[in-house]
């Protein structure tokens, strides 16, 4: 039987990028593009290539994925950034892996195609984090932002951060919970030409991502206590 599998791409100014990453979902992947404040034509866009569009006007990615989530209707959920670094026909990798049971969440390691697709200052801060999680015994190489679960367990994670934190927190919960998780690598391109970074095109973006990781990390080790 077909399954339909929603894809929620939080997006802030990725108009030029939209058309291919919309295009280029397979069949049977629905796209909800959660417009996070653009100032671009994106929503217009996203509609116009078939999305569904919702709005989150609070600033932050974890503010825009979990919105997405409450949009969703379909079991199966995957989480997809809207600038192009990812082929979206990776997805049914990490689909399969929680669809046939042998991962609760899937999650994808990110393998660059090219020296320029993630800059050196973003590999390193990712790399650190990553390392104190496996420490925690998170089976995790990378903080990545493309993910599959199931949307009723997802949201019953209770999951807090609105900010860059949201893919930390929600990885130190799974593990928590007795999530399996399984990490399969996925190729990483360069951002779209035309598209702002948020994050790892800039050491600014960076390390207001690692301000946001470290929060994270400090209210888990508080609840440890």
């Amino acid at each position: 039987m077909h399954t339909t599998i929603d894809v929620v791409l939080p997006c802030l100014d990725e108009a030029a990028a939209l058309p291919a990453v919309l295009g280029g979902l397979p069949s049977g992947y629905r796209a909800i593009v959660v417009d996070n404040g653009s100032t671009d034509d994106s929503p217009a866009v996203a509609a116009e290539h078939g999305a569904q569009v919702v709005h989150e006007p609070r600033r932050g990615y974890g503010a825009a994925v979990h919105t997405g989530l409450l949009a969703a209707r379909a079991e199966l959920v995957c989480v997809l950034d809207a600038d192009g670094s990812f082929d979206p026909t990776e997805l049914p990798r990490l689909v399969a892996a929680v669809g046939d049971g042998r991962a609760d969440l899937a999650v994808g390691r990110r393998r660059p195609v090219s020296a320029d697709a993630w800059p050196w200052h973003a590999r390193t801060g990712n790399a650190l984090v990553a390392a104190l999680l496996r420490r925690r015994g998170v089976p995790v190489y990378d903080i990545s932002p493309i993910r599959v679960a199931r949307r009723a367990a997802l949201l019953g994670l209770g999951v807090n951060d609105r900010a860059f934190g949201y893919p930390l927190e929600l990885l130190i919960r799974a593990a928590g919970a007795g999530w399996r998780i399984v990490e399969l690598d996925v190729g990483y391109a360069p951002r779209a030409v035309g598209t702002r970074s948020k994050v790892s095109g800039s050491v600014r973006g960076t390390l207001r991502a690692t301000r946001d990781f470290a929060g994270v990390l400090r209210a888990d080790a508080g609840r440890a206590r």
